[in-house]
């Protein structure tokens, strides 16, 4: 049901108000705002990410394989950043080619979620990766600034396609 007051995590109505980040895609056919230098498309690369970003800028850390649709962890650990402003923070996952389900860590502002934790994470930010869906990471319930979000990806093989917010 649209607009369900009652519905809980990816299911619950966005804040279409509070909303200033748009959806972003990690595959560089269709990437915008991407601040970890040039992609090299197809191919592993380190990429860092920059100490600060601006909203709606994102980036990776660690070694990935970029592709026109996602994104995929070489080695362990990995991160994504992203500057934001939404109540809701979601990212499109799937697990490895194998299957093997793959753990993270969520924070935002450099600290653990808490209250602000989204349904596919703890309080202390921790989540697993077990199938290809929109993960629900952040659930803000105070009021709704620009933030930095961080996940960091335990184990290598995790599939990143896009975020979304609400």
């Amino acid at each position: 049901m649209s607009g369900d007051l009652h519905a809980e995590g990816v299911q619950a109505a966005a804040d279409d108000n509070d909303v200033g980040s748009p959806e972003t895609y990690i595959g560089y056919e269709r990437a915008e705002r991407f601040k970890s230098g040039a992609f090299d498309q197809d191919r592993s690369k380190n990429y860092a990410a920059p100490e600060a970003l601006e909203l709606n800028q994102w980036a990776l850390g660690g070694s990935w394989l970029v592709s026109a649709e996602n994104a995929v962890l070489d080695t362990a650990p990995g991160t994504i950043a992203f500057r934001f402003r939404a109540r809701d923070l979601h990212l499109v996952l799937g697990p490895a080619t194998d299957g093997k389900p793959i753990r993270f860590r969520v924070t935002v502002d450099g600290q653990e979620p808490g209250r602000e934790h989204g349904t596919d994470t703890d309080a202390h930010g921790a989540g697993v990766v077990h199938e290809q869906r929109l993960y629900q990471l952040i659930r803000q319930t105070q009021q709704i600034g620009e933030h930095t979000f961080t996940i960091e990806f335990l184990d290598p093989g995790v599939r990143a396609y896009s975020f979304t917010f609400g």
